[in-house]
């Protein structure tokens, strides 16, 4: 019996993670003839829209997924690996935000998604900025989770010196998820991926956006200013977003908060009041901080 060998010149079929990380299903696609690993919801709800989960610096999707298992039978919900990121594979000029963006579109057209709400973390959201910067058409809202970025966390030192504080206030088992993903990412990455994120013009872009756009802050996230400087700057011009700070957490909510995360974002996708849900401990509250003069303004309870 002769075994089915590979065409010559056809890449390796890629292996799937031994033990899933998640109830969504893992998949590769190739995209560009680069392979892109990504998860995906197991049973597409009947009109559900579509959420895009989008990771943050050096890190692959798999710190996203507690926020996005609890969204995906909802919402229609991928969490690819961007190209260079986690267990897809690499290519030269994906080290900027642009590209990154650019790679996100893509990833969509490969999935034949026309318009998707796109949901990030850290230096995910400065690629979801881009995004719909250039590419309007194709994303419906945006959710920005601790976005980085930009002069407050210039110049590498103070990044780093953030980055220590953020650590001790992060699950411990973030650190299972985390390191490997750096390692892999590799420094002469990192360098330049830090750079093209700090010089990116997240605040200028963010207020330039014409989509509702939530944005959830961590109390304790040392990565971000002040709760208070936030709100004085979004007051600075109308602009279509909604402030939330998130009392108790730090930088990676999606990973350390996914369920009051995920609240906040059913509640701002049906434009809804942002109000805490009576279960939580008493050390969990949310807060709205600003509300943008053209965000939708909440709807009244339904009776």
């Amino acid at each position: 019996m002769t075994r089915p060998t590979t065409p010559a010149g056809a890449p390796k079929p890629r292996k799937l993670p031994r033990r899933p990380a998640s109830r969504l299903a893992e998949k590769w696609t190739r995209i560009d003839g680069v392979d892109v690993f990504y998860r995906e919801s197991p049973r597409v709800p009947v009109d559900a829209r579509v959420m895009m989960h989008v990771h943050g610096f050096g890190l692959s999707g798999r710190y996203l997924l507690p926020t996005a298992e609890r969204l995906a039978d909802e919402f229609h919900t991928f969490v690819p690996d961007l190209p260079g990121f986690g267990r897809s594979g690499k290519r030269r000029d994906m080290l900027d935000i642009p590209d990154l963006a650019s790679a996100a579109r893509d990833f969509m057209d490969d999935r034949g998604v026309d318009k998707a709400t796109l949901v990030g973390n850290s230096m995910g959201c400065p690629v979801i900025i881009e995004f719909a910067h250039h590419y309007p058409e194709r994303i419906d809202r945006a959710v920005l989770v601790s976005p980085a970025g930009g002069l407050f966390n210039q110049p590498l030192r103070r990044a780093i010196a953030q980055l220590s504080k953020d650590a001790p206030r992060e699950p411990t088992r973030m650190a299972r998820v985390a390191v490997p993903d750096y390692v892999r990412f590799g420094v002469p990455s990192t360098m330049r991926m830090f750079k093209a994120l700090t010089q990116y013009p997240s605040l200028q872009r963010l207020l330039e956006m014409r989509i509702p756009t939530l944005v959830v802050l961590g109390e304790r996230d040392p990565l971000l200013p002040h709760a208070h400087r936030i709100n004085e700057v979004a007051s600075q011009t109308d602009s279509h977003v909604l402030v939330v700070l998130l009392e108790g957490a730090a930088h990676a909510i999606n990973f350390s908060h996914p369920g009051q995360l995920a609240h906040v974002i059913r509640l701002f996708m049906d434009d809804q009041p942002i109000v805490n849900d009576p279960s939580w401990p008493g050390h969990v509250r949310l807060y709205e901080v600003h509300r943008g003069t053209h965000h939708p303004p909440p709807k009244a309870p339904s009776s």
